[in-house]
């Protein structure tokens, strides 16, 4: 490959860590905030699940700036080694901890509508609670297939051994062990939360839009969701893993992995419009806030050109009571 195109591609990926980290940290802080108090105050399992998803994000959020020097130093790993297995770990980890949230979140908005009552009885927070549980063990767990593999070569070089790279240019005997576990990656963590979460929205929109006493804001906000989840689901998760199964099936990881990958980074700063559309709290959150510094922004802006007058008005009173009478 070209070295202008090689650079041109690491900028790429530095551009979208960057507006991933801008975007994505702010709002995943706001997010923190309103359902911390909503949890603390009143813990539903909505709140609970969307909490989880939220410090999954800040985690992912806080190792990206690694990725970040990755890029800028031409995707050689220079930083301290125990760091590629560890910010991989978290990378991978997160994106199946969002798939399982996600779902979950789908199957609880699909619940509610589908048979309201019977959910609201036995609906408790204990549920989500354990719920989420599961979901960092069992990702964590699968994703731990990362020290595995850098066990068994503990530094993974270029193919001229002149360039110390952060997992890739994997040997025959770790894609053995890694292409098999990246399929059941791709079919236990990723297709089978995909279509649960596909069935419980098509059927959540289809039962709310013949419900006759809902409103249109609610009716917009449910569809708003399901498309919104959706949308995260087949842009950021499914690239990747599609890659895992092309990967299986020609016994090498495809050469386009690592731009699919780059996808999934957008999921931390997609996963605040899910939160938009599933909690009126976080709405308020947001509008507050962006009302605030829009207001703040105005004043500056209106001020600023006031400062030299009202500098200079300032200076000419303190000149005038220095002049001797």
């Amino acid at each position: 490959m070209n070295t202008s195109i090689k650079l041109e591609i690491f900028y790429v990926f530095l551009f979208v860590y960057i507006i991933t980290f801008l975007t994505g940290l702010p709002s995943n802080i706001l997010a923190l905030y309103t359902f911390s108090l909503k949890v603390r105050r009143n813990p539903a399992p909505i709140d609970i699940l969307l909490l989880n998803l939220t410090v999954s994000d800040l985690i992912f959020l806080i190792f990206l700036p690694f990725r970040m020097y990755e890029a800028t130093n031409n995707m050689e790993w220079k930083l301290p080694y125990f760091l590629c297995p560890l910010s991989g770990f978290i990378f991978y980890s997160t994106i199946y901890i969002s798939t399982f949230v996600l779902t979950a979140v789908s199957v609880e908005r699909y619940l509610g509508v589908a048979y309201p009552i019977k959910y609201k009885v036995n609906r408790k927070p204990i549920y989500a609670v354990v719920a989420s549980v599961f979901f960092w063990v069992v990702s964590t767990a699968h994703c731990s297939i990362v020290y595995i593999i850098h066990s068994k070569t503990p530094q993974n070089y270029d193919s001229n051994r002149s360039v110390l790279l952060c997992y890739e240019n994997f040997t025959e005997d770790q894609l053995k062990i890694l292409l098999p576990v990246r399929l059941e990656l791709c079919l236990v963590l990723f297709c089978i939360p995909f279509l649960i979460c596909t069935f419980c929205y098509i059927n959540f929109i289809r039962i709310l839009s013949n419900l006759p006493n809902i409103s249109r804001r609610r009716r917009l906000r449910a569809i708003g969701l399901a498309l919104g989840t959706l949308v995260v689901f087949m842009l950021c998760f499914g690239p990747y893993n599609v890659s895992h199964v092309v990967g299986f099936v020609k016994g090498r990881s495809p050469e386009w992995r690592v731009d699919a990958l780059l996808l999934s980074t957008f999921n931390a700063c997609l996963d605040p419009i899910i939160f938009y559309f599933s909690s009126s709290a976080v709405q308020k959150t947001f509008t507050q806030c962006f009302s605030r510094t829009f207001t703040k922004l105005r004043l500056c802006s209106f001020c600023n050109p006031l400062c030299p007058l009202s500098c200079s008005t300032t200076e000419d009173s303190e000149g005038s009571s220095n002049v001797p009478q």
